[in-house]
């Protein structure tokens, strides 16, 4: 491993202790729970790991940017992504569902990305090049095709989704194993162990943090991840869908999905 990449690594795994620590001391106690303008939930967690992901790095890599979902600072072609509670809707309702994820990018492209689930003590990452891992195992996608009730994946509904893909879950549902499970990002690491077969994610705007970190685990766990239109993006701004797979199922999944996937007039 790169001797930098190596130190992006130790840095994004620093955030995740940080932001652990932070998610379990509101979990049980007064989160803060709010409402955004856009109706979604924010915490006190959510603000708090975010300011001190941005802290953290004006102090260890000036010359680097933050994209957070709650807060953002400078521009760089170097640039950490911060979700830092995915899930928050769960989160705030004390169930223990939610995960902090981060990834660094370059010119768009995530190198490196941490995903830590507080509840279970799972601290999933990757180096791009270099293989995925959950707590130093090393882990892999599964290389299972349309197998009905052994074939799971995970679809997202809510209210401002950039994509309605009420008849994608419809169409796939006739033989795979649909579910929600509240957290896109968590459910991208269930790709990446091989617990699930894909993630469809009709995010748009602002959505690229749910994705960045779960990019490079997934492909680096032997998986595929592109937009709602087959391709490779850039995820230092605004998504256009994402579909996270095992590879078997990519191609079909994407058929499925530009044929039943609907976008949404905002």
């Amino acid at each position: 491993m790169q001797e930098d990449h190596k130190e992006y690594l130790k840095f994004a795994l620093k955030m995740s202790k940080f932001a652990k620590k932070i998610m379990l001391k509101y979990f049980r106690h007064d989160n803060g729970e709010k409402y955004k303008a856009d109706n979604t939930i924010v915490t006190k967690a959510d603000t708090t790991i975010n300011s001190y992901v941005i802290k953290q790095v004006k102090k260890h890599f000036p010359l680097h940017s933050v994209n957070g979902e709650e807060e953002s600072f400078g521009k760089s072609d170097f640039v950490w992504v911060c979700d830092p509670v995915d899930g928050t809707a769960m989160y705030a309702k004390h169930i223990p569902i939610a995960v902090f994820s981060i990834a660094l990018l370059n010119k768009g492209e995530p190198i490196v990305g941490v995903v830590l689930d507080p509840f279970t003590n799972k601290t999933y990452y990757a180096v791009k090049g270099e293989g995925a891992f959950l707590n130093g195992k090393q882990i892999k996608v599964n290389s299972l095709g349309f197998e009905n009730m052994k074939t799971m994946g995970h679809i997202d509904v809510w209210p401002y989704w950039g994509y309605d893909c009420n008849d994608v879950i419809k169409v796939l549902s006739k033989n795979t194993y649909v579910l929600g499970v509240g957290s896109v990002t968590h459910a991208s690491m269930y790709v990446a162990t091989g617990d699930f077969s894909y993630v469809v994610f009709g995010g748009t705007k602002g959505k690229n943090v749910d994705i960045a970190a779960a990019k490079v685990i997934v492909e680096e766990a032997g998986g595929k991840v592109t937009s709602f239109k087959g391709t490779n993006q850039p995820y230092d701004t605004d998504i256009d869908g994402a579909i996270l797979t095992n590879g078997v199922l990519h191609d079909k999944i994407l058929e499925i999905v530009k044929q039943h996937a609907k976008k949404v007039e905002s």
